[in-house]
């Protein structure tokens, strides 16, 4: 491994690259030579004239981003382990304990009242563009496959055709879009649309709309992410729309009301303003408030999102979730995002996933060796694939009841709408008109959608809520032969000894076994 975790001053997510690209100095990122005449291709050299803009990833608004650094101990250091011997959740013999009868649903709730037919969900999408662009494939491919989906913080307030009176919304065009989109094509009382509040979204009133106007059961708040420890930002280049949100109360920069930031903005001297959240105050006293509010207001089921904070606020965190009986606690590790975080920010700060995860599940035992109670809990953190829900719901087992994951699920929504765009230009790629040239043939789960939907409602369907259910449909098989392999039948019965530790420094990090004392005392007793 290299002597550096961090990969500096050259990246895709910065468009910038090193002018010397085999010999580079590992702890400054810069050139070995750094020659005077060089234009700065390098993100020192590009801020050297763009400033403040090479903080962020680009371009804005049709990518997700995930931090290049390499942790110490991550999931690839855990290995699943599975076994020649009997079956948990289904009778012990080879006829029925094959993995099509392995059960993924999963239910949570103060009254497990919240039924998903697979143990993820998407713990938030908010108002960037990507997010709006791909909106309809998240939202029907989420519905029809049965698994939650969040609309993240400040949607309500980016929306243009909000109404707001008395600096409280009262109607929207985007977040009423949003939600309908997946409360139309839910099925069976599977899954759940869950709307979630920054700052900004509390004092605008956006969760008490959505329980009484939208009729959205499940609200969220939210303690930052695992992408930064500052609110959300995006980028808009329309300046009235920035007029807007600066009146509205967002910090917008630079002042768009700003005669001579007007000119240059007109002028072409910058693309876009920056629209920033604030940082929350976190204290147990108006925290208690806020969800006595929401619950007076009807809110069926409360959830928190935090992020990759120090541990005492982890700690508080659970503590406040079991004290105020939340029904959702989602913990989001360093490393990515779907928005506009500082680059050096997503690499350098918070709590990385397989330490934080670690964490959370002590806290969560000591809480649990108490009686108290325990929400359900979510994790989140670069997940993408179905080893890692497994590993990360051993992990954390039996407190951990869902994976949150939102690159992975936006990245399969742009493909399959991508793909759609190709095939009614009659210019499918190919790469995937080997498959052949219509939606029938290159989505796999097609035939089966056609006949469980009618045909009509079927050929409505948009091909990225196409991708996002036959990406779902990949990870559910997945998960359920890895799990049969492991004789776990079902989601309850996953534990702690279903993975082991391939090095001494994870196994002392997560307290899972390492792998040469796996069994040990069962191998005594077997070898006597």
């Amino acid at each position: 491994m290299s002597s550096t975790l961090s990969k500096v001053n050259a990246s895709a997510a910065t468009l910038t690259k090193n002018r010397t690209m085999d010999s580079v100095v590992p702890t400054s990122g810069l050139c070995v030579t750094c020659v005077d005449g060089c234009i700065g291709m390098c993100e020192v050299g590009k801020s050297a004239y763009r400033g403040h803009e090479v903080l962020y990833p680009q371009p804005f608004g049709v990518i997700t981003t995930a931090a290049e650094k390499t942790y110490p101990v991550d999931y690839s250091h855990f290995n699943i382990m599975g076994t020649a011997v009997g079956a948990h959740g289904v009778e012990a013999d080879s006829d029925k304990a094959v993995f099509p009868a392995v059960n993924l649903e999963v239910r949570f709730g103060h009254d497990n009242g919240i039924k998903y037919r697979y143990p993820w969900h998407i713990p938030g999408i908010g108002s960037t563009n990507v997010a709006k662009n791909n909106w309809e494939g998240l939202a029907i491919g989420s519905a029809l496959a049965g698994t939650g989906l969040t609309i993240g913080e400040n949607v309500a307030g980016m929306d243009e055709d909000a109404v707001i009176k008395n600096g409280r919304v009262v109607d929207t065009a985007d977040l009423k879009r949003r939600v309908k989109l997946y409360q139309d094509h839910q099925q069976d009382g599977y899954g759940a649309i869950i709307v979630q509040a920054n700052v900004e979204d509390s004092q605008l009133g956006v969760l008490e709309y959505a329980i009484e106007k939208l009729k959205v059961q499940c609200v969220e708040l939210k303690w930052g992410q695992g992408a930064k420890d500052i609110g959300g930002e995006v980028k808009i280049d329309d300046l009235s729309k920035a007029q807007c949100l600066y009146d509205r109360g967002y910090v917008v920069l630079p002042n768009p009301h700003d005669p001579d930031v007007i000119k240059a903005f007109k002028h072409g001297a910058f693309k876009g303003f920056e629209r920033h959240s604030r940082v929350g105050m976190v204290n147990e006293e108006s925290f208690a408030k806020r969800i006595e509010q929401l619950r007076r207001n009807g809110a069926k089921y409360i959830f928190l999102k935090t992020g990759a904070y120090r541990p005492a606020d982890l700690a508080r965190a659970i503590l406040y979730a079991s004290r105020y009986k939340l029904d959702l606690l989602t913990v989001d590790a360093a490393g990515g995002g779907t928005g506009m975080s500082p680059w050096h920010m997503m690499n350098e700060w918070g709590m990385p996933p397989v330490h934080l995860h670690s964490l959370l599940y002590q806290y969560a035992k000591r809480l649990s060796d108490r009686g108290e109670y325990l929400p359900a809990l979510a994790v989140a953190g670069g997940f993408s694939f179905e080893d890692h829900i497994f590993k990360g719901l051993a992990l954390g087992a039996p407190f951990v009841k869902l994976i949150g994951m939102a690159r992975a699920p936006v990245a399969a929504a742009m493909v399959g709408k991508t793909i759609g765009r190709s095939i009614d230009a009659r210019q499918v790629p190919v790469y995937v008109a080997r498959f052949g040239n219509t939606k029938e043939d290159i989505f796999v789960t097609a035939v089966e959608l056609r006949k469980r939907l009618d045909d009509d409602t079927f050929e409505k369907l948009p091909t990225g809520a196409l991708g996002l259910y036959t990406y779902y449909e990949r990870l559910a098989q997945g998960l359920r032969q890895l799990m049969a392999g492991s004789r776990k039948f079902s989601l309850g019965y996953l534990s702690r000894d279903d993975i082991a530790a391939l090095t001494r420094e994870a196994a002392e990090i997560s307290n899972i076994r390492y792998i040469m004392d796996v069994d040990r005392e069962e191998v005594d007793a077997i070898l006597g």
